[in-house]
């Protein structure tokens, strides 16, 4: 898409106004923290959101949200972020960001970047996420925090009373009527995390479908305030056949300054933990849909996410396994 020097400049104009009247009209609303437990430990933490003032601004406050249906969930402003994110200016933000959330560049397998998006999306080392290769488990696709749902049809969804709408996410009444009482896991990246994807079992795969919607944010800030931002959200989902997990939907979620889904594997045979694609700058999230009594969800998290709390999960680390 054609980005003009004018719309440029009246979006860069209307988002500077808002945020100039909101701040002298409105004061900051407190609300509470994101907590999650740390796998490891078993510990609850309390999560350092990056661009949270940003996004409480966004979604709590009468101009930010006004803001957000005029221009921030709009698509072109995310492409005009992620240009940004694409020159050699954007380099400079890399050691700040790194510093400020304590990320381990160690593993990664190049040490310097021309460009915030060539440090957003680096690969790691061979070594650097081991992966359970049992036929019989599935595996996380991604680092991030995951929430796990042995049942949609019975589980609540985020928030109390609402339940994941299979139709309307997949755009397809024929997936409402396979997967309405499979198993449901919501694998949220962060800014901070490593950003690439990979599959979860091997199997053979389907053609990428792409769903078009918009960029609203996917950061609990955002999803307490208006949960059903995964059915209006750009996404792309691919089916992964296995014999012994059946049909299995994996859909990367966009969301704001999430300026590409960018799908590298390209065969019709994919194996565990080989890379399926990544996402450039921006907060995103990885979706796995299970068919009925396919899969036996990990305890911990299953009852972590009926506590309210998601817990960290990094690529290969297992999350189920054949029921």
């Amino acid at each position: 898409m054609k980005i003009t020097k004018t719309k440029k400049r009246w979006a860069s104009n209307l988002l500077l106004f808002a945020i100039i009247i909101s701040l002298t009209s409105y004061p900051a609303t407190a609300q509470s923290t994101i907590q999650y437990v740390e796998r490891e430990s078993e510990q609850i933490k309390t999560e350092k959101v990056a661009g949270e003032k940003w996004l409480r601004w966004l979604y709590y406050n009468p101009i930010g949200q006004a803001t957000l249906w005029a221009l921030a969930k709009r698509k072109f402003v995310s492409t005009i972020y992620g240009k940004m994110m694409d020159r050699s200016s954007s380099a400079k933000k890399i050691q700040p960001f790194i510093e400020d959330y304590d990320i381990d560049l160690s593993i990664a397998q190049e040490q310097e970047f021309e460009s915030f998006n060539g440090f957003f999306t680096r690969k790691l080392k061979a070594d650097a996420r081991p992966i359970d290769t049992s036929a019989i488990t599935v595996v996380s696709p991604a680092d991030g925090k995951i929430l796990a749902y042995a049942d949609i049809s019975t589980s609540d969804f985020i928030i109390k009373g609402k339940r994941f709408n299979v139709a309307s996410f997949l755009d397809n009444p024929d997936f409402a009527r396979k997967y309405h009482d499979g198993a449901l896991l919501i694998i949220r990246l962060a800014p901070v995390d490593y950003h690439r994807f990979h599959f979860p079992i091997t199997g053979y795969t389907t053609l990428n479908k792409k769903i078009k919607g918009d960029y609203f944010s996917v950061s609990p800030i955002a999803l307490r305030k208006k949960v059903e931002i995964f059915f209006l959200n750009k996404r792309e989902y691919t089916i992964i056949s296995n014999p012994l997990f059946g049909d299995v939907i994996m859909t990367e979620v966009g969301a704001t300054m999430a300026g590409s889904i960018v799908q590298t594997f390209k065969e019709r045979f994919a194996k565990k933990g080989e890379e399926k694609g990544y996402f450039k700058f921006g907060g995103s999230t990885i979706v796995l849909l299970f068919e009925k009594s396919k899969i036996h969800i990990d305890a911990d998290l299953l009852i972590n996410t009926t506590q309210g709390y998601e817990t960290t999960i990094k690529m290969g680390d297992r999350i189920g396994k054949q029921k």
